[in-house]
């Protein structure tokens, strides 16, 4: 038996360059930490008496006879890139719901990989996840989750070839605040509604050497432009918030808050603040929305247990 644990990852600034229609003509750049919540994969080996072949449970339970047959895509495909056809029992469990902007289908085939091939470097895992994702299950995604769910820590990445620059946390993790507002969504179906030919998206780019900068100096400014990068992504699609969104977010700012924005593509999820502590008890109680404490997490995919053979 192996057990992988994952971390999650949010995202402040350049969420959209990441995509390979963005970054092929204009290069792209992001700047992303990861937390202390995470997605755990355990893998074992399956004793030869049950009728099925291979298991693999989450929210649901398949039992199957062959990869092929799996209707979790992230397994499904994970698994016939590592060319595994059965044998093996897996669980998925994460500490955060599915579909909601924290990047767990990654957290998942990162953290799958990681249980059949443990001695292969966090990079290469993370890049074998991005084909996975975008090439065999053709979903539209980006390359941040990737590489963060991968590698972890706070990281200004740039594309195209996905390169990772660590950045000191330097105590903002104090001034974060992170509320589920609900809603479940694939990042793929809101990222076909984005205009990539809005110029936002070039504002937005800009602003991650901004967040670099204020990271290390003026906080408060970091908060700022939160506001002002959540204001340009908007634009990009109508499918980004909506009005129960709009409304948590303004009761936010009156609050308090100096900026946020919604994790993920959009349209559900966790909703992120930067609040100067002596103001976030008040903005929890405006928002009344569940409040989930979060930390700063180092490290990336890592195998926690392995059992001797």
């Amino acid at each position: 038996m192996i057990i992988t644990r994952t971390p999650y990852r949010i995202s402040f600034f350049g969420g959209g360059t990441d995509y390979e229609q963005w970054y092929r003509r204009y290069g792209g750049a992001v700047l992303s930490t990861t937390i202390n919540r995470y997605c755990y994969v355990t893998v074992r080996k399956l004793p030869p008496f049950f009728e099925h072949k291979l298991r693999v449970v989450y929210s649901k339970d398949e039992s199957v006879q062959r990869t092929s047959e799996l209707k979790n895509s992230v397994a499904r495909e994970t698994l016939r890139y590592l060319g595994i056809e059965h044998g093996f029992e897996i669980h998925h469990d994460g500490d955060l719901p599915a579909r909601s902007g924290m990047g767990s289908s990654s957290a998942f085939c990162v953290g799958l990989q990681r249980a059949f091939a443990p001695y292969r470097t966090q990079y290469a895992v993370a890049e074998s996840a991005i084909h996975i994702e975008r090439e065999m299950m053709e979903s539209t995604v980006g390359n941040q989750d990737q590489l963060a769910c991968a590698m972890g820590g706070f990281n200004l990445m740039k594309f195209p070839g996905n390169n990772l620059f660590r950045v000191e946390e330097n105590g903002i993790f104090n001034k974060l605040m992170l509320f589920y507002v609900g809603g479940q969504r694939t990042a793929t179906a809101v990222t076909k509604t984005y205009n990539f030919n809005h110029p936002g998206l070039h504002l937005i780019q800009g602003f991650v050497e901004d967040g670099v900068k204020y990271l290390k100096t003026d906080h408060d400014s970091f908060g700022d432009l939160l506001n002002t990068t959540w204001m340009e992504k908007r634009q990009l699609s109508p499918s980004i918030s909506n009005p129960m969104i709009d409304v948590h977010y303004t009761k936010a700012r009156e609050a308090g808050a100096l900026g946020g924005k919604l994790l993920g593509a959009g349209g559900g999820g966790f909703l992120l603040f930067y609040v100067p502590e002596e103001k976030q008890e008040r903005v929890k109680n405006a928002l009344g929305l569940l409040h989930l404490p979060i930390e700063y997490e180092p490290n990336g995919s890592t195998v926690i247990y392995k059992e001797d053979t």
